[in-house]
């Protein structure tokens, strides 16, 4: 399994720009910390948040083209926000060779959560919505609850995405769903 690939600081921000390529910073910092913490491989999870967002500023008609060349869900059209992590996902696998399936699904899925997730997926899941650059409220709670508690991190983090999806008017994703109903399920 291949999970050698390397993207540095000037590659992200070439590609994403400086706020975003911060983001990607910070979250993979923060994904290889969280990894120690619940003893998983910090290497894989720091990659995995390396190129979690490498999709994330490219433009809809790029993605729909990937979602076409990848073969990838249709329904995933027409929306960067829900296709940029399978879109990652298919290239990190189709172009650079990654066959690491928990790392593929951790980048796939980091946006929606599911069902079902792996250590290093709510790992990223985690990174993604409390790296250091990340400022809305509730985000220093969030950061303390991943410290000490990565399941109620992600079940808080769900919680914050679907209240600004409806609070947006915006439907949610049913895996974003069915992972909250699982994390709800795990403490039960």
């Amino acid at each position: 399994m291949r999970t050698d690939f390397t993207v540095n600081r000037d590659a992200l921000e070439a590609r994403l720009g400086k706020k975003r390529a911060e983001h990607v910073m910070g979250a993979a910092k923060t994904a290889a910390e969280l990894a120690r913490r619940y003893g998983v491989d910090a290497d894989k999870a720091e990659r995995a948040a390396l190129l979690h967002d490498w999709f994330r500023g490219a433009s809809l008609s790029e993605l729909d083209a990937l979602i076409d060349v990848y073969g990838l869900d249709h329904s995933l059209k027409g929306d960067a926000n829900l296709s940029h992590g399978p879109v990652a996902a298919a290239f990190m696998e189709r172009e650079l060779g990654v066959t690491d399936a928990e790392l593929l699904d951790a980048v796939r899925y980091h946006t929606t959560g599911r069902a079902g997730m792996s250590e290093l997926e709510k790992i990223l899941y985690a990174a993604d919505a409390a790296e250091p650059s990340r400022d809305y409220d509730g985000v220093s709670e969030l950061r303390e609850t991943a410290e000490k508690d990565l399941n109620a991190a992600c079940r808080a983090a769900l919680e914050n995405t679907l209240r600004r999806l409806s609070e947006k008017g915006r439907t949610p994703d049913p895996a974003s769903l069915r992972a909250l109903e699982w994390f709800n399920g795990l403490n039960n």
